[in-house]
């Protein structure tokens, strides 16, 4: 009987252990939530997802944060791991991810970014380029537009691609440079409208990778594969991904 109730007692923290938890650079946060649902109900296997920028998590896991699968938002980061003996293996490319210009109200958005001299435009939000690949992008854009010298006063810079976000939809920024990902959240239906930013900057290529302190590596693996299967494939595109060639 005590042998029973000791059993119940640990149960709960059996079945916490079992969960993958799954580092996601804020760009993927409301992809990946339809992947975890889509994943979980192929495989019967829970995930746990932590959001952040991507080098915030990346010093995460240098500390030694128990993560067993990081999802980054570009290459250089799970690479930089990687040659750290902090990997099983070398990262993989799970999609290619773009900008948009995103904003509540009625302003004329337009690839070129001449609405951000708006006069009307008081703050752009966007992300940390230290520490959020999106945020990199935004500023490669803006210098390539010969624009960041007249917009360096209104901008105001979020940890992560989620800040930006919540800056935007609290009205503490009038536009935001974000994921296309994010706009195409159906959460996202019908807040404001936003513009493709296509180009100026470097397409962005976003790796997964294996972390070298996974308890479970076989699931970690198995989730590796499922991102690179056909279901998971259509919820990339669907979120605005484009995905690798090979």
């Amino acid at each position: 009987m005590k042998k029973i109730l000791l059993l119940l007692l640990l149960l709960p923290g059996l079945v916490q252990a079992q969960k993958l938890r799954v580092a996601v650079a804020a760009n993927a946060q409301f992809v990946m939530e339809a992947l975890k649902a889509a994943f979980q109900k192929q495989t019967g296997q829970q995930l746990e997802t932590i959001v952040g920028s991507s080098g915030k998590l990346t010093t995460q896991i240098q500390q030694g944060a128990p993560y067993d699968v990081f999802l980054s938002a570009d290459m250089s980061y799970p690479t930089a791991l990687h040659e750290q003996k902090l990997t099983l293996t070398a990262p993989v490319v799970y999609g290619y991810g773009s900008l948009v210009l995103w904003t509540l109200g009625d302003l004329p958005l337009s690839a070129n970014l001449s609405v951000l001299l708006n006069p009307t435009v008081r703050h752009i939000a966007i992300a940390n380029p230290k520490v959020a690949p999106y945020g990199e992008a935004a500023m490669t854009l803006l210098n390539k537009r010969k624009l960041t010298g007249k917009v360096q006063p209104k901008i105001v810079y979020g940890e992560s691609i989620s800040q930006v976000n919540q800056y935007l939809l609290t009205g503490a920024a009038d536009v935001c440079f974000t994921a296309k990902s994010v706009v195409l959240d159906p959460a996202m239906k019908g807040k404001g409208h936003w513009v493709d930013l296509p180009s100026g900057y470097e397409p962005i290529a976003q790796g997964v990778v294996v972390l070298q302190r996974t308890t479970q590596p076989k699931l970690a693996q198995q989730f590796i594969t499922f991102l690179r299967s056909p279901a998971a494939q259509r919820i990339f595109q669907q979120f605005g991904y484009k995905l690798p060639t090979t």
